[in-house]
């Protein structure tokens, strides 16, 4: 997990390639079928890149998508190892359907699938890291299907610009400040891509129970919930909000944050402000989420608990 993180910029030497292109149609938008970190580099895409046109779908099916929806979009299945029985059965689906469709994947099941039946494909580096640690290769490979050649020039650069050990000492400490706490990971709503994955690092990598919610919404509920009454006062001490202020954001969203820090604050409670400064959205991005994997390192080694493998992920596999 380590050298995962220390090396995540060297992805993006990557440069994809699509198989049987000639059977890939034209498309309005796109549906992104994917489970766990197969499915975070669509969040990544449908905020950052404005007026994309992206679905992304968690489930055994096409469900929730009317049939002329479907008839224009470019069904992206992706699955890191291939064998993700949900994609798999949305591929099943889509190639019954006749759909326009193309698979992201290592390998398995899902790739062969794809050679099988001439689907436009594209292979991704073996690299023996977890799906979560693939962000950099998906976000590629996908924006190579989008036909986005511009973005992929820009992610190009990464590679020597992007330094991961910039964000280890941060990270660091974030994961000491939060011992025996619960981290809720803040953000604006145009940032819940990043306040997600937060959470989902600190779940998988961290080996802790995280969560994540965003602002203006927020100040209409949840934090009525940390209003530590003294009956409540227990509930609420074993948590730890972390803001993800992002210099862009709507001014009115800035303020709301500083007022719920200074209210949360008052109450007793553990605030931390992460300023995301840098101007270059792409750098913004993943340095943001660096910054995420070293704090789930972190805190995995504070804990004494093995950072890279889910344990329970492949136990839960088994039982169904």
């Amino acid at each position: 997990m380590y050298e995962s993180i220390k090396n995540f910029n060297k992805q993006f030497s990557y440069q994809p390639v699509v198989e049987n292109k000639e059977a890939k149609k034209g498309a309005s938008g796109f549906i992104v079928n994917g489970m766990g970190g197969s499915a975070l580099p669509a969040m990544v895409l449908k905020t950052w890149i404005p007026g994309l046109d992206v679905s992304i779908n968690r489930t055994y099916d096409l469900s929730g998508f009317s049939r002329e929806n479907l008839q224009n979009k470019l069904i992206i299945l992706s699955s890191y190892s291939g064998n993700t029985e949900e994609v798999i059965s949305v591929f099943n689906e889509a190639k019954k359907g006749g759909l326009n469709m193309a698979v992201v994947s290592t390998g398995g099941k899902l790739l062969s699938l794809a050679k099988e039946n001439k689907t436009p494909y594209i292979e991704l580096p073996k690299a023996g890291i977890q799906p979560r640690m693939a962000l950099g290769f998906f976000i590629k490979a996908f924006l190579k299907l989008m036909d986005k050649e511009d973005e992929l020039g820009k992610l190009n650069e990464l590679e020597n610009i992007l330094s991961p050990a910039l964000y280890e000492e941060k990270g660091k400490m974030l994961a000491q400040n939060s011992k025996d706490k619960v981290p809720v990971i803040y953000a604006s709503d145009r940032n819940l891509s990043l306040a997600y994955i937060w959470k989902i690092k600190l779940n998988e990598t961290g080996k802790i129970p995280a969560f994540y919610n965003v602002l203006p919404e927020l100040n209409h509920n949840e934090m009525t919930g940390f209003d530590v009454m003294e009956p409540t006062k227990k509930l609420s001490v074993g948590f730890r909000f972390i803001i993800l202020k992002d210099i862009d954001d709507n001014e009115m969203v800035l303020k709301r944050m500083e007022v719920l820090e200074k209210l949360y604050k008052d109450r007793g409670l553990d605030v931390e402000v992460v300023e995301i400064k840098e101007k270059n959205s792409w750098i913004k991005i993943f340095s943001s989420l660096l910054l995420a994997d070293w704090f789930a390192y972190y805190t995995a080694n504070a804990y004494g608990l093995e950072a890279e493998q889910v344990p329970m992920v492949e136990e839960f596999k088994k039982l169904i």
